[in-house]
């Protein structure tokens, strides 16, 4: 059942719910939180599928808040709150209020919200686009237990991902940590089944995704050792490799869908690490409305500290210049001063001996580029 209001209030929008009730035959309200998700026109009918599909396991008043940009500056200051009321079959095993926001009112969305929750019951508030860097200090994100973003649909998510690092509140979370569950579940069972030490570690995963830094983050905080992260055409993540010393480990996952986990020692086995969608996703986090203090440890690792074997990190991931090797050895083949010792003649064919310090000198600095910057490695191939 659906009921249209065109320049309501909140008054207007509860009297409606309870007529929607009373029409289908369930006067009792039984949900049990209120979900609150607020987006823009483009990414509501996605957001609200999803939602309707985690409501069969967790049944919610889901309020969706739609900013509309007003054209002309006099819609500006013309304040219009419209709403669709859903009830019954329309809105899944809850409720749903699609709240459309026009004028000064955008800037006050938590006074059309507040009267509209559910009392006595948890708010949990999602942004599936354009997240706040600071959530809690939302005005819609300070009146919820449990606040969920996305940086996958971020411009820039490892910039978003420092940033909610140093804005983390409990009851923060967001849906590309929630990505890499079972993931962390798979390696932290297979860390059971050995005895061994994990020497490094290496991420490999496509560029721009967030989940693959939050694994890296989360394997270097827990295992205290040194995480590389590389490239690869994806989809998301596609294997995990640690070395230890009784051997490596590997969950290798290429098609998105089935992965291999390699033991050293063990047969080879097949795992199911299906790519979820966003119902599931949401579902899963709604099963918890505690702080995750695991997702806060993760982040204070720090997203700078990956790419490189030493945990220092560099500015902004790259890897700092080296001198190639040909200019080190330069003055050895180099034209004499003057006066100085000419070389002895050397034969076509014969190999001519370098120093040790030269060798040295040459060599290791860009060894350790290699080491500090497997991304640019893993593109260059």
């Amino acid at each position: 059942m659906k009921i249209d209001l065109t320049d309501t209030t909140a008054s207007k929008i509860n009297k409606a719910l309870v007529q929607g009730r009373r029409a289908i035959g369930t006067p009792a309200v039984g949900m049990v939180l209120t979900l609150v998700i607020v987006t823009d026109e483009e990414n509501a009918y996605d957001a609200l599928k999803a939602a309707n599909d985690a409501s069969h396991e967790h049944p919610s008043r889901t309020l969706v808040v739609i900013k509309r940009v007003s054209r002309s500056p006099r819609d500006r200051t013309q304040s219009r709150l419209d709403a669709e009321v859903r009830v019954g079959a329309d809105a899944g095993t809850g409720e749903t209020v699609v709240l459309r926001l026009y004028g000064e009112v955008v800037d006050h969305a938590q006074s059309v919200v507040l009267p509209l929750l559910l009392p006595d019951a948890p708010v949990v508030v999602w942004w599936p686009v354009n997240a706040p860097l600071d959530p809690a200090k939302d005005p819609l994100g300070a009146l919820a237990q449990r606040r969920v973003t996305d940086t996958y649909a971020a411009e820039q998510p490892v910039r978003d991902l420092a940033a909610r690092s140093e804005t983390y509140t409990p009851g923060d979370t967001d849906l590309s940590w929630t990505r890499i569950t079972p993931w962390r579940s798979m390696l932290a069972a297979a860390l059971d089944q050995v005895t061994c030490e994990v020497e490094s570690v290496e991420v490999e995963g496509e560029e721009f995704n967030p989940s693959c830094e939050l694994l890296a983050m989360w394997l270097g905080d827990r295992l205290n050792v040194p995480v590389q992260r590389s490239l690869s055409g994806g989809p998301g993540l596609t294997a995990v490799r640690m070395t230890t010393d009784c051997g490596p480990i590997v969950l290798d996952r290429a098609d998105g869908s089935l992965a291999t986990l390699s033991i050293e020692g063990q047969p080879d086995r097949a795992v199911a690490l299906k790519r979820r969608d966003t119902a599931e996703l949401i579902a899963e986090e709604l099963r918890r409305l505690d702080p995750d203090d695991t997702y806060a440890s993760a982040l204070r690792f720090g997203v700078e500290r990956l790419n490189t074997s030493n945990g220092k990190g560099t500015k902004g991931g790259e890897t700092p210049a080296v001198e190639p090797a040909a200019d080190a050895q330069e003055p050895v083949a180099g034209p004499q001063e003057p006066g100085a010792d000419a070389p002895e003649p050397v034969a076509k064919g014969e190999a001519v001996a370098v120093p040790a310090p030269v060798e040295t000198a040459a060599k290791a600095p860009a060894k350790e580029a290699t080491a500090q910057a497997p991304v640019k490695k893993a593109a260059a191939k």
